[in-house]
């Protein structure tokens, strides 16, 4: 009777979650150690170990967020999390302690010849990659919200104007992982694409479609 009343599904879960976060833990361990990418600025930028079967994916770390300790701690983040606590009811804490957030890359690029933020070149996202591999192996997650171009190019294998991606919900395999993925654009504050149309609306259409997404849904406590 005793074993019966501890093998409840909420138990199991638990256990379940338990077993991620420590793997995720281990991993993070090794990922704060990587010195791979010589032109990139250290530290290594990650979030906190979470267990969910939803992931955001960024571009890479600004100028700002290895003194912070985590990605998207800045103005382009705080735009983003007023994005969703609109769309979804849920703070930027609670966000945080409910969706793994990860990156393209988790160095600072450091800045392009002509201003703003380099993109990491081809050679720093193939080293990366492991990283992200076994990511989706420890979370196999249903849902991934790509947020910048880069990003949506990474996970959905093409090259597509945001026009045609934003507002959409669309289907992936991702280190071989089916997933659904919903593009956001970048929350910078120097693009001006999701402050004016289409722009606007193709935003407020995709969080919407975020909002529903039963995986959505599960991990922010919705249903």
């Amino acid at each position: 009777m005793l074993y019966g009343s501890m093998n409840t599904p909420a138990n199991r879960d638990a256990r379940g979650s338990a077993r991620l976060v420590r793997a995720l833990t281990l991993l993070h361990a090794e990922l704060d150690g990587c010195r791979a990418c010589p032109n990139m600025i250290r530290p290594v930028v990650h979030g906190p170990p979470v267990a969910s079967r939803v992931m955001l994916l960024g571009q890479a770390p600004g100028p700002r967020e290895g003194s912070f300790g985590r990605p998207f701690a800045w103005t382009a983040g705080r735009t983003m999390f007023r994005w969703f606590e609109s769309a979804f009811g849920v703070g930027e804490e609670a966000f945080r302690d409910r969706v793994y957030i990860a990156a393209v890359a988790r160095c600072f690029p450091g800045k392009a010849k002509g201003g703003g933020d380099r993109k990491p070149d081809a050679t720093e996202i193939g080293r990366c990659e492991c990283w992200l591999g076994r990511e989706v192996a420890i979370l196999q997650p249903d849902l991934v919200m790509a947020v910048g171009t880069l990003a949506i190019e990474r996970v959905l294998g093409i090259k597509a104007p945001l026009v045609e991606v934003v507002g959409k919900t669309m289907r992936a395999e991702w280190h071989g992982r089916e997933v659904d993925v919903v593009p956001l654009p970048h929350p910078s504050g120097a693009s001006p694409w999701h402050k004016m149309q289409p722009g606007k609306a193709l935003l407020e259409k995709a969080l919407a479609r975020l909002a529903r997404h039963p995986a959505m849904r599960s991990a922010l406590g919705l249903v």
